[in-house]
């Protein structure tokens, strides 16, 4: 018989921490809805396979996957994130431009590599905004990541004023900058290192611009190619509708991802981009027909990691701090030897 690992915290300091979870992810996601004018909706676990609807994030990672007895064992997926459903379901529930849906997305992603801030259990908020064709525009997309931004400064200071051993740390505004110019700043790093550079000098950041290849012929990180508008060019040398929101960690000394996201592809990025990742047989699929058909709305997405924003506003170190996931005994045992409670 399995034993429990011993507890490093008492119980009492368990539940201050459960709380203290509860009120940042509440606060945060009304200020969100606030600022993007965003309507809570329900929304799935798992999607039908060969619809084309999950995530294929890098196009590597394996989702769960099932069968369904009573669909006479058609296969469903986990979903790896839900940014081409909420697509759909902008136009499902009538929408109109201007507003958007904004959902708790629940995922399981088993490839993913155990670190601090990486678990196979994702939790975020998945968000999606209904645009007019003339806002796919870089301005449009500074704009809007500005008011994420002020959703988490306000939800900082707020987090500073319950409880007393946090001090708010966010600059004031958000510094944005292209992956191509982060790569020209600093040629001889690696993504991750300067990504770090980059957060550590201002805070936070927005690079622009992920998934196209760069100027030395690689791409800064991984995108899917039906989702966010990685190709569409915006002035010379720079392309690319979408980008990642970065802090700086005191406690990691790095950068700190807490938001993907970005205006999603029309039909002719769509088509750029399944050619680019060598897949163009995907047009074919049930989602990419109806958005290649006409038959869904221009928009603007993302989600932003719920543990990963609770993580920094509680200045923790270890995703495991502040949720239930597996991991393995080893990095219980040697982070219980720190003081270090996972949940």
């Amino acid at each position: 018989m399995e034993t429990a690992p011993a507890h490093t915290l008492s119980p009492t300091e368990l539940l201050k921490t459960e709380e203290a979870i509860s009120f940042v992810k509440d606060t945060f996601a009304k200020e969100l809805a606030r600022q993007l004018q965003l309507t809570k909706v329900s929304s799935p676990i798992a999607v039908l396979d060969g619809t084309g609807i999950n995530d294929d994030l890098n196009g590597i990672e394996r989702p769960v996957s099932f069968p369904i007895k009573a669909l006479g064992e058609q296969r469903a997926v986990v979903v790896h994130s839900l940014a081409k459903w909420k697509r759909l379901r902008l136009t499902q529930l009538g929408i109109p431009a201007g507003r958007g849906i904004l959902t708790d997305m629940r995922a399981l992603r088993p490839d993913e590599d155990y670190s601090p801030i990486h678990s196979i259990y994702v939790d975020q908020w998945d968000w999606e905004k209904h645009i007019r064709p003339e806002q796919r525009t870089i301005p449009f997309l500074r704009e809007t990541v500005t008011k994420i931004y002020e959703a988490l400064r306000t939800t900082e200071l707020r987090v500073a004023e319950e409880y007393a051993d946090i001090t708010p740390i966010l600059p004031e505004q958000i510094t944005f900058i292209h992956a191509e110019e982060l790569l020209q700043r600093y040629p001889g790093l690696t993504v991750k290192q300067r990504e770090t550079e980059a957060a550590r000098e201002y805070g936070a950041v927005f690079i622009i611009g992920i998934g196209g290849e760069l100027s030395h012929g690689d791409i800064h990180d991984g995108r899917a190619p039906d989702y966010d508008d990685w190709s569409t060019e915006t002035e010379a040398g720079r392309r690319g509708l979408n980008g990642d929101i970065l802090l700086w960690h005191p406690g990691l000394q790095s950068a700190f991802e807490v938001s993907s996201m970005g205006i999603r592809v029309d039909k002719t990025a769509l088509v750029k981009q399944l050619a680019v990742r060598g897949c163009p047989e995907r047009a074919a699929l049930a989602f990419h027909k109806l958005l290649l058909d006409g038959g869904l709305p221009e928009s603007i997405g993302g989600g932003i990691g719920q543990s990963r924003v609770t993580m920094f506003m509680l200045r923790k170190t270890h995703i495991g701090e502040v949720q239930v996931s597996i991991w393995p005994e080893a990095v219980r045992a040697e982070l219980a030897g720190r003081g270090v409670e996972l949940l």
